[in-house]
C-alpha cells in the first residue's frame, strides 16, 4: 500500500504533469480595447489577433489571405460565401456558427465605434445565413479588398450570446482564437492561455503567454536585459539595440513594417499647389542621408506611398525622379517660370512621430536649403493640435506617417486619393479616382497589380506627397526563443503562437 501511494509523484513516471511553456514578453504598447468593434490600436491588435480568429487570415510568407475558420470565395461579384469548419467553439463552451459571424459583423457595424473597423466594410450591404456553417456577405458593389479585410482583427468572430448587442466589453475576451484571456489588468499585463479547441493554422506551440505592459523604453529595456522577460517589441530605443545586438546573449530580429512616413503637401497652400514645386522637392529629397544620418540605417528609404511587400508595388518615385538632383529640380522650377527661393512652411510635432522626428525635419529642410531653391521654416507643434492644423492647411508641407488597416496595396492608395480620407490633403485627381475604382472592382489579382502600379506612377508624377521611409518591426528575444520571424506581422503585432523555447 505504501508503495502504491508514491507511484504517481516519482520522477520519471508516466503520469507526471508536463511542465508548461511559458512566453514571457513585454511592450510599452497601449491597449485600448480587446473588443474587436472597439479601437484597433497597435497594442489592441496584438492581443485581439491571438484571442479571436477571423474567417481568413495571412500565413507567413502567403501573399493572399488564406482560410481561418472558413473557406471563402466570390460567387458573383457581389456575393462572396464563407463556409465554416465544423465543430468550431469558443472556450466557454458554446459552438462558432454561421450566426456568430453574422452578428460580430453587424454589431460592429452598428456601434460605429471612433477608431474601429466599421469604415472598412461599408461596401456590405448585408450578411445571410443560409445554414449554421455558411454566411453570405452581399456587396453594394465589387469590393476585390474583402478578404483582405476580413484579416483584420475588426473582422473577429464573437459569440453572440457572450457579448452585448448595444456596447462594447472592453476588458473581457471570448474569441475562438490560438489562446484565451486567462486574466486581465488593463494597462499592466494580460495572461494568456492555449485554447486546445482552436481548429485553424495559427495553432499555439506554447501553453501560456504572459504580457506586460510597460510604462516607457528605459523599463523594457531593464526588463529584457535582467531576463526578467523572453522578448520585448515596440519600445527600445537605437542606442538599446545596439547595446542588446553585442555579444550572443540576445538575438535581434527585424521584420519589414507596414508603417511609413512621409512629407504631405497642402492644396490650400499657394505654393504647394504647384506641380513643379512639388515635384522638385521630390526631386531633392535624399532619402538614403535621412536613413543613415538621422536613424542609423534602423530604416529603410521608400519611393513609394506603397511599401515593398504589398501586391502591385513599385518604386515609382526612384522611376520618376531618379537620384536626388539639383540641377534637375531646377530645371522643374525654372521650366514652371517659379522664382527661387521658394519659401516653404515644414510642419512636424515633437513625440508622436518618435525621437527621430526632430532629426529628420532637420535634415530635410538642410537638404533643400543647400540646393539654393528653397527656403525653409520649421514650425513644431504638439499633437493631437498638429494634427488639426496640418488637416487644416496650415503648413506647406508636414511631416507625416501611416500605419495601414489591413494588409494591402489599396490601404496606402485609398486615404491619399479618395476624398475624406484619412491622408487626404486637397489633392484631386480623377485619373486617380478612376484607378482607384478599377482596382477595387477588379476580380483577377493580376489585373489589380498592374492597376496599383499605374495609380503609384501617377501619384509620382503629381507628387501630393513625398515618400520618405519604411520602418522596421524589431523584437529582441533571448536565445533559446525560436520562430521570432514568423511571429512577426508587417502590421507590427506579434503573434505569438508560433513561439517556442
Amino acid at each position: 500500500m505504501a508503495a502504491c501511494g508514491k507511484s504517481g509523484n516519482q520522477p520519471g513516471q508516466g503520469n507526471e504533469t508536463p511542465k508548461q511553456l511559458v512566453i514571457r514578453a513585454a511592450s510599452t504598447d497601449k491597449v485600448t480595447s480587446l473588443d474587436p468593434a472597439g479601437p484597433y490600436d497597435v497594442g489592441s491588435r496584438t492581443l485581439l489577433s491571438n484571442l479571436y480568429q477571423t474567417l481568413l487570415t495571412m500565413a507567413p510568407g502567403k501573399p493572399t489571405p488564406v482560410p481561418d475558420a472558413a473557406d471563402c470565395q466570390y460567387d458573383a461579384p457581389t456575393t462572396y460565401t464563407c463556409s465554416l469548419k465544423s465543430g468550431l467553439t469558443f472556450p466557454n463552451g458554446d459552438k462558432l456558427t454561421s450566426s456568430d459571424v453574422k452578428f460580430s459583423f453587424e454589431r460592429m457595424l452598428r456601434l460605429k465605434v471612433p477608431g474601429g473597423g466599421a469604415a472598412l466594410f461599408t461596401s456590405v450591404a448585408s450578411i445571410t445565413t443560409p445554414d449554421e456553417l455558411t454566411a453570405v456577405f452581399t456587396l453594394k458593389k465589387p469590393d476585390a479588398r474583402l478578404p483582405y479585410l476580413l484579416t483584420t482583427t475588426a473582422g473577429s468572430i464573437v459569440d453572440e450570446q457572450f457579448y452585448p448587442a448595444a456596447e462594447l466589453l472592453p476588458d473581457k475576451a471570448m474569441g475562438s482564437g490560438p489562446y484565451q484571456l486567462a486574466a486581465y489588468q488593463p494597462g499592466a499585463s494580460a495572461s494568456l492561455t492555449k485554447f486546445k479547441g482552436y481548429r485553424g493554422p495559427r495553432a499555439a506551440q506554447n501553453d501560456r503567454v504572459e504580457l506586460s505592459m510597460l510604462a516607457d523604453p528605459a523599463a523594457l529595456n531593464q526588463a529584457i536585459s535582467t531576463g526578467k522577460v523572453d522578448l520585448a517589441f515596440h519600445g527600445l530605443g537605437a542606442s538599446d539595440l545596439e547595446k542588446l545586438r553585442e555579444g550572443d546573449k540576445y538575438q535581434v530580429v527585424q521584420a519589414a513594417s507596414a508603417e511609413t512616413r512621409f512629407f504631405s503637401f497642402h492644396f490650400k497652400s499657394a505654393n504647394a499647389r504647384k506641380p513643379a514645386v512639388r515635384r522638385a522637392v521630390a526631386q531633392l529629397l535624399d532619402r538614403q542621408a535621412i536613413a543613415k544620418k538621422v536613424y542609423g540605417d534602423q530604416v529603410t528609404p521608400l519611393y513609394s506611398p506603397v511599401p515593398p511587400g504589398f501586391g502591385g508595388q513599385a518604386d515609382a518615385f526612384r522611376t520618376e525622379y531618379k537620384d536626388p538632383s539639383k540641377a534637375a529640380a531646377t530645371t522643374i522650377l525654372r521650366g514652371a517660370g517659379i522664382t527661387t527661393p521658394v519659401p516653404l512652411t515644414l510642419g512636424w510635432t515633437p513625440t508622436h512621430y518618435g525621437a527621430g522626428a526632430k532629426a529628420e525635419v532637420a535634415e530635410v529642410k538642410r537638404q533643400l536649403d543647400a540646393s539654393g531653391l528653397f527656403r525653409v521654416t520649421l514650425r513644431s507643434v504638439e499633437w493631437p493640435r498638429y494634427q488639426q492644423l496640418a488637416r487644416a492647411g496650415a503648413f506647406d508641407i508636414y511631416h507625416s506617417g501611416w500605419m495601414p488597416d489591413y494588409p494591402d496595396s489599396d490601404a496606402y492608395l485609398v486615404p491619399i486619393v479618395r476624398e475624406g480620407g484619412a491622408l487626404q490633403n486637397g489633392y484631386r485627381s480623377q485619373t486617380a479616382n478612376k484607378l482607384v475604382d478599377q482596382e477595387i472592382a477588379a476580380q483577377n489579382q493580376l489585373d489589380r497589380e498592374r492597376i496599383v502600379e499605374n495609380l503609384q506612377a501617377v501619384i509620382a508624377r503629381d507628387a501630393p506627397l513625398v515618400p520618405s521611409w519604411q520602418n522596421r518591426f524589431t523584437v529582441v528575444a533571448g536565445q533559446d526563443v525560436e520562430n521570432l520571424e514568423t511571429a512577426l506581422s508587417p502590421l507590427s503585432f506579434v503573434t505569438f503562437s508560433t513561439l517556442k523555447k
